[in-house]
């Protein structure tokens, strides 16, 4: 845990009581004031009561110094409105660790789609070439408060959501990473427009001297354009598209530097696909910008483990590889998947984002056959229908029995069933990483030929 001393003996209001929200107000217990903790569901209520912290609404009469709302509270919550209404700041998580630490290096890492992998990843290189005092989380894994403190030299590696960066006000990174911008979270932050600039806050000018950007969608190449005309800063352009001659690039699994050749990525067995090639790109970027040697980063790279929930294979049955990707929360990165394969048998579904599947479409070939769950059951089912064939199974062990049978009976060399939902786990599981686990537990070996287990699904 990371004490956080700027409100000592002073009240704070902690909205939401997850993960982060548990964090932050640890930490600011522990740096001597006093949080004052609220969550609108009362189980989350019950455990914070349980860990010891003082739970109930804030109120004017209390005098609090700050408003600290979990990434995952919406803006317009209540509570959020009527301390802007007061001028109360509100403040993040992560703009507490950085105020409170400023003396180490931060690696901030965003986009769409990719940046677990990433921050993962740069922490992974970053160990591989001999730096200690590496500290990894923020929207991966560990909270940023209850990340263990570097005192004096060391770097944080941050995975920052689009949430997390709207409650940042002064924090400024010395590495910052975009990877990618697609329609997500629309309806947190109400428009395309309103979302990208949450993203954008990574670049915020201060201590910023690296700015590692993905050059292959339009928004992003945009944002590389418009950091280039800024003074005293070194823009690394990052695709895997092609070799190119400036910054980091990926041809034909091959990465390149400055358009030499530095290793083949078709050896990192934990990075298939385009997509994580470019991951791997940004990610040495990221690292080289720290001034660490090509040679010890290529070793890193290549024995990569890969993360939980994330292209993870989980074991096969009867030959055919069972792949968790619970953490594609929408439809770009489930096309990535499902593009890593020749047959897939897919199970999909959850609370739908905004724009649906529709960025499925090239993919489709690849599915030989979709078993959908949750609430967007019915609308994918409107979406693929005609396109290929489609089976509704409502919960998660349904689908996994069905997409199992079926591709025992149907599958040919280059089968996989791949578990990738483009959608939010909401509906039915807490996290991706509880829907994540869910499917694991339905995998084991001693369960993989029990393919009638279970109510059938409808088609």
């Amino acid at each position: 845990m990371i004490p956080v001393p700027l409100y000592r003996d002073r009240p704070v209001a902690v909205l939401g009581l997850a993960r982060s929200g548990l964090a932050a107000a640890r930490a600011l217990d522990a740096g001597g004031s006093r949080p004052l903790c609220w969550d609108d569901l009362p189980a989350a209520r019950e455990r914070a009561r349980e860990s010891g912290l003082e739970v109930r609404r804030w109120a004017a009469r209390d005098g609090v110094a700050a408003l600290v709302p979990s990434p995952g509270i919406p803006l317009s919550h209540p509570m959020v409105k009527a301390a802007h209404d007061t001028g109360l700041e509100v403040v993040g998580d992560i703009e507490l660790l950085w105020r409170t630490l400023p003396e180490p290096r931060y690696i901030a890492v965003t986009g769409t789609n990719g940046k677990s992998t990433t921050t993962a990843l740069i922490g992974h290189l970053l160990r591989g070439a001999g730096v200690r005092h590496i500290r990894v989380g923020g929207n991966l894994g560990t909270p940023a408060l209850d990340l263990a403190p570097i005192i004096g030299d060391g770097i944080f590696v941050l995975e920052l959501s689009s949430y997390q960066l709207d409650l940042t006000i002064e924090a400024t990174f010395d590495i910052a990473v975009l990877l990618n911008v697609a329609p997500d979270h629309l309806d947190r932050h109400g428009s395309m427009t309103a979302y990208v600039d949450a993203k954008r806050q990574i670049f915020r000018p201060g201590r910023l001297g690296t700015a590692v950007v993905g050059v292959d969608d339009p928004i992003s190449r945009e944002a590389h354009d418009t950091l280039r005309t800024r003074r005293r800063l070194r823009v690394v352009p990052v695709t895997a598209a092609g070799r190119s001659p400036r910054g980091v690039s990926v041809a034909d699994g091959v990465l390149h530097e400055d358009g030499e050749p530095v290793c083949d990525l078709s050896q990192a067995a934990a990075l298939p696909g385009t997509h994580n090639w470019q991951n791997a790109a940004a990610a040495y970027a990221a690292a080289r910008a720290c001034g660490l040697a090509p040679e010890a980063l290529v070793r890193a790279l290549l024995d990569f483990p890969g993360l939980p929930h994330r292209m993870e294979r989980i074991g096969s049955v009867d030959g055919i590889p069972v792949i968790n990707d619970s953490k594609a929360t929408n439809a770009e990165a489930a096309a990535r998947a499902i593009a890593c394969f020749d047959t897939v048998y897919w199970i999909a579904g959850g609370r739908p984002k905004e724009g649906g599947i529709d960025a499925l479409a090239p993919v489709f070939p690849r599915i030989a056959h979709a078993f959908l769950i949750g609430e967007a059951e019915d609308r994918f089912a409107a979406t693929l229908e005609g396109r290929l064939p489609v089976t509704r199974c409502g919960t998660l062990d349904r689908a996994v029995t069905a997409a199992l049978d079926a591709a025992r009976r149907n599958g040919r060399d280059g089968t996989v069933v791949l578990f990738s939902p483009a959608c939010a786990s909401f509906d039915q599981f807490s996290d991706f990483e509880q829907r994540g686990e869910a499917f694991r537990a339905l995998i084991p070996a001693d369960r993989a030929s029990r393919a009638e287990e279970g109510r059938p699904c409808t088609r």
